[in-house]
């Protein structure tokens, strides 16, 4: 069995896209996933699978299932855990000697953004904060914090044409945590 994390973009308890985390967890356990959890009321579910599932097929089976019983149509991103202990340690920014996990975030793209617009987007600066992309993830370390910086979601979207969804720094290693102990505890 793999540990799954799937971060939802744009679920919330609250306004547009609400979702209760309860009915969340129990359609991931409709699709089969019966150890599915979710961490915090923002989309975040934590859930074992077979290691014959590709990344492709589970954003499939999810989004599906989602529009189906929802009636929404959100963008999921998956991550394994052993992909996602590799983000977490390949933050650029984790020497900074001001690095405070509170001001660091990642945010999760649906796919892989083109070569013309991360060309693009690398020409922006908006100091102190600082951002960097790697693959489908984008890391951001905003030193006084995200009150004011452009540098989020829809900025990123809207420069690289991909959806995604931001997680801070702690809740991404909290995830982390849930799925390391799913598979240990199996």
């Amino acid at each position: 069995m793999i540990a799954f994390v799937c971060f939802l973009r744009g679920v919330n308890m609250a306004g547009h896209n609400k979702v209760r985390m309860n009915d969340l967890s129990g359609m991931f356990r409709e699709e089969g996933f019966e150890d599915a959890v979710t961490f915090i009321q923002s989309g975040n579910i934590i859930f074992t699978g077979p290691e014959g599932l590709s990344d492709k097929t589970l954003v499939t089976r999810i989004e599906s299932a989602i529009l189906k019983k929802f009636g929404l149509k959100i963008a999921a991103m998956v991550r394994k855990s052993d992909e996602l202990s590799k983000i977490l340690s390949a933050n650029p920014f984790l020497g900074e000697l001001d690095f405070n996990p509170s001001r660091s975030a990642v945010v999760f793209l649906h796919d892989s953004p083109g070569e013309n617009e991360v060309r693009k987007i690398l020409e922006v600066d908006y100091p102190p904060d600082k951002f960097e992309i790697s693959g489908s993830e984008i890391y951001i370390f905003c030193p006084n914090g995200f009150g004011r910086t452009k540098l989020y979601t829809n900025f990123f979207e809207a420069k690289l044409k991909v959806e995604g969804t931001a997680r801070n720094w702690n809740t991404v290693n909290a995830v982390l945590d849930i799925a390391h102990r799913k598979l240990q505890s199996e």
